[in-house]
């Protein structure tokens, strides 16, 4: 599949590092992980930023193979073919952990099950028996097996993205690095300062973040339309998304990836709830209403 068959479209755009002028040129690669354009940016010398990346490159293959929808081998297709996953890969463990968490903290609004009716929907099949499928709770996880319910398939593109980020930038930072900028689709920064944009599909550039160590993830219902439908679906089936587009900051960019994905579907008092409950992890919330307004919760 393309990457515009991808459950996410996060819009968020690197600017560059603020300005070094005595720096050297950074290390840059580009190239497609999970279906998206990938980018990263090291600063050192290239003794240090070689081996860093070429161990970055290794680390993103062993992420794709586990959480890729479009790698029939990979562990997430595996298991939404058979049902079931013995002997899950710990990295698997740990973002259905993460997914579990998330899905509590939103109340439901994040939710991988819902991808058979993502695919319905894609493929102008019938919502509704893929509808009644959705359910986090008929997902069994223990140490040694994952089970799904009968006839569930899961998603994991609203948070493996930011998952591949987090470790891509804790193997960079294993071999000496200390400025980074880790772009999977979600930026996870190494030191700083790095100024990233954060567009809307309708109203363009609206503004521009700061990082410094942290991580941002956006999310824009409308840049990826399933038939009429926004991309970004509502487990419980009740509502439509309300903003056009939203930003989460936090510590680590697979919270931020789900949250940004579920909040999408909160209106103004959920977003302050959840962001109180989420604790010092997430520092703040932008989100954009369709007609240009801006909404920003900071902890």
């Amino acid at each position: 599949m393309s990457a515009l068959t991808r459950r996410r479209f996060l819009a968020v755009t690197a600017f560059s590092a603020l300005a070094r002028p005595t720096q050297a040129a950074p290390a840059d690669w580009q190239g497609v992980v999970m279906g998206a354009d990938a980018r990263l940016t090291l600063h050192g010398p290239p003794g240090q930023t070689g081996p860093a990346l070429t161990a970055a490159l290794a680390r993103m293959a062993q992420i794709e193979d586990l959480f890729s929808l479009y790698r029939p081998g990979s562990a997430l297709s595996r298991l939404n073919a058979g049902g079931r996953l013995d002997d899950p890969d710990p990295d698997f463990l740990a973002l259905l952990r993460l997914a579990g968490h998330v899905h509590a903290l939103t109340e439901g609004r994040f939710d991988p099950t819902v991808q058979p009716l993502w695919r319905a929907l894609a493929e102008g099949g019938d919502p509704g028996p893929a509808r009644a499928l959705i359910g986090w709770d008929g997902v069994r996880i223990t140490a040694d097996r994952v089970q799904l319910a009968p006839g569930q398939a899961l998603t994991l593109n609203g948070i493996a993205q930011g998952f591949a980020a987090d470790a891509v930038r804790a193997v960079l930072a294993q071999h000496g690095l200390t400025r980074a900028l880790v772009d999977l689709g979600e930026f996870a920064a190494l030191g700083g300062p790095w100024r990233v944009g954060v567009s809307d599909p309708g109203l363009g550039l609206v503004l521009d973040r700061r990082l410094q160590g942290n991580a941002i993830a956006t999310s824009s219902p409308t840049a990826l339309m399933l038939g009429a439908a926004p991309h970004i679906l509502d487990p419980a089936g009740k509502t439509a998304p309300i903003w056009s587009t939203l930003s989460v900051e936090a510590e680590n960019a697979a919270l931020a990836d789900g949250l940004s994905t579920a909040l999408c579907l909160a209106d103004r008092a959920a977003l302050a709830a959840i962001l109180r409950r989420a604790g010092p992890a997430v520092t703040r919330i932008t989100a954009i209403a369709p007609n240009g307004d801006l909404i920003t919760e900071v902890t």
